[in-house]
Formats: C-alpha cells, structure tokens, sequence
C-alpha cells in the first residue's frame, strides 16, 4: 500500500526526525513530503542534511525549501553570514558543519539548490513552506519568497475559519485553486496547541520542533499524524531557538 506523509519543519533535530520515521514505518513504496526548514536550532542540522540526501536514495522524497534553507544555502554558496540568520539558528548550523568537507558542503549546497518552492500532487493537494499571496494561485505569485515568508494564508484561514461558507462569494479565493494546502513555518505553539492544526483547507503541521515543540509526520489521506518527543528532552543541553 502506497502512503504519502508531510513532515513538519525540523531545525537541526535529527533524533526527533528519526523517531517519527520510525513511528510511521516508511517503506520504498511510500513517499515523503518534507515541508522545509532542515536547519537551525539544534545541534545537528548538517547531520540531518546528510541523513536526508542518503534517505532519498532509498525513498521517494520531495524536499520543499524555507527560508532557513535559503539562508544556509546562501552560507554554503557565498560563507556570507547572515545577521538576522546568525541570531534565529545559523550560528548553531555553522557550528554543525566542522568537520564537514568541501565537497560534502558542495553536495550540501547542491541538494538545497535543487529543492522547489512548492509542489502540487495528482490529487491537487499543495504542498509549501509558508504561503502564498496571489488570488490565482502559486503559478502567478509574483514575489517567490513568499512562499517561505508568508504567513497571512494561514491567519486569513484562521480568522475565516470560523465565520464563512464555502459558497459565499467572500469566501477566499486562493484557497479554492487546491483541494488542500500543506504549510510549515509558523508554529502551531504560537496558538498555544502541540499538533496539527485545519483551518479551511489548510493543514498547519509546525508543531514547534524548533522550540519547546515536536516534528509531526502527517498521513495526507488520513490526516492520521505521529509526533516525536518534545526537542528540549532530546537536546538537554541546547537551548534550540528558545533564546
């Protein structure tokens, strides 16, 4: 039987990422669906880079990219150091990578250029980091970062969630180009809630790993999902990115 999982956002947390494949069982016949952001927080992002490029080489995975992995690819390319990304994760990323080659760090490199923006499956379903702002959906969004960036997809669904029909002419018409939307990026612990959250259409699953939080997988048939321990009981010693 053939299974496709999201996995949310993993911030360097490599025993949280191994526990939930574990958990879910994968098999050749199963692809996987990860969601972005692979660094930044914990100790072992250039280890959880290198897991997944020899677990692509077993099992089908699709590798969308956030913007986490656009600053570490930027590192990798240029070693320019980013302020703002130093501050929210890289310095815990580049402390990762001693030890690493050149040519690993090249494959590195390559394996974050190679990653795409979104990904839309045969069933409609899409899959990105972060969101999108244009009412004709991703092909036409003007401003490709947004789909690492953005957050007001999700606090549109949120507020609309509660208050509108799907027939109504106010309803929101980004939604509507997709049977279902697939986001990371903005955890589901800003709202005071450790699993997935549905709002419209849309399938939240950050569920914190980069903080106090988790690394949730997410059957996309069932919405059945599987979560790891909590990060800081993984890492006792590391703070993540709760500074």
């Amino acid at each position: 039987m053939k299974r496709t999982f999201a996995i949310g956002d993993i911030h360097g947390g490599l025993k949280a990422l191994l526990q939930v494949l574990n958990k879910i069982e994968i098999t050749e016949k199963d692809t996987l669906i990860f969601m972005g952001d692979y660094v930044d927080g914990w100790s072992e992002s250039a280890q959880v880079i290198q897991f997944l490029i020899n677990l692509s080489e077993k099992i089908n995975c699709i590798f969308i990219k956030g913007n986490h992995d656009v600053w570490c690819e930027n590192w990798l390319k240029k070693e320019e150091v980013n302020p703002t990304w130093y501050m929210h994760g890289g310095k815990e990323t580049i402390d990762s990578y001693e030890g690493f080659s050149i040519e690993e760090k090249k494959q590195h490199l390559t394996f974050f250029e190679n990653m795409p923006l979104y990904y839309l499956d045969d069933e409609n379903r899409l899959f990105l980091h972060a969101g999108f702002t244009s009412m004709h959906g991703v092909e036409k969004e003007i401003f490709k970062e947004n789909f690492y960036f953005d957050r007001t997809l999700w606090e549109m669904a949120l507020i609309a969630n509660q208050k509108i029909d799907e027939n109504s002419p106010f309803y929101p018409k980004r939604v509507k180009h997709y049977n279902e939307i697939f986001i990371g990026h903005t955890p589901t612990l800003n709202f005071n809630i450790e699993k997935p959250m549905n709002a419209l259409n849309i399938w939240n699953i950050d569920t914190g790993a980069a903080f106090t939080g988790k690394i949730c997988a997410m059957n996309v048939v069932t919405k059945e999902y599987v979560q790891s321990d909590k990060l800081p009981s993984l890492y006792p010693n590391e703070k993540g990115r709760n500074k």
